[in-house]
């Protein structure tokens, strides 16, 4: 038999360990499990997932990217890359052509309506950005993002 549990209270984010007293590397983790849940919520309407959105972020910003470099960028798997992609084709929000050197690689471009779908995504996005940011000044999100960048240049 187990002995019970003491009536301990978890703490809620931001309390705590999970506030400022807890490590970097843990509240980076609480911090990116809740924007994502966010934008889960934000664009579950667009039945576009975080991962999708990231997808059809990196295709817009750069057009002609082969699965390989979209994987790299937005930091997922390349099997994850393969299945993302298909289902963005399946939908007609994403097209493949051979390179016109290459033809072995596909190059990945929106479609008409894969680069409105991405703009809508992007208003709901940026409206979270907003909200995360609020109450920052424009110094404070200057340091914030130079922060974020070198945390994930260094690898």
């Amino acid at each position: 038999m187990r002995k019970p549990l003491p009536d301990k209270k978890v703490p809620e984010p931001g309390e705590g360990r999970r506030g400022e007293a807890g490590h970097l590397g843990y509240l980076l983790r609480q911090a990116s499990l809740a924007w994502r849940a966010r934008m889960e919520h934000a664009l579950a309407e667009f039945e576009v997932t975080p991962p999708q959105f990231a997808a059809l972020t990196m295709i817009g910003a750069y057009r002609g990217l082969s699965s390989a470099d979209l994987a790299r960028l937005s930091l997922l798997t390349p099997a994850t890359v393969v299945t993302i992609v298909a289902n963005l084709k399946r939908a007609n929000l994403a097209t493949a052509r051979p390179h016109p050197i290459h033809g072995r690689i596909l190059q990945l471009e929106l479609t008409d309506k894969g680069a409105a779908m991405l703009a809508r995504c992007k208003r709901r996005v940026y409206a979270l950005e907003t909200e995360l940011t609020a109450g920052l000044s424009a110094e404070d999100e200057r340091a914030v993002r130079r922060w974020l960048a070198g945390v994930a240049a260094r690898g």
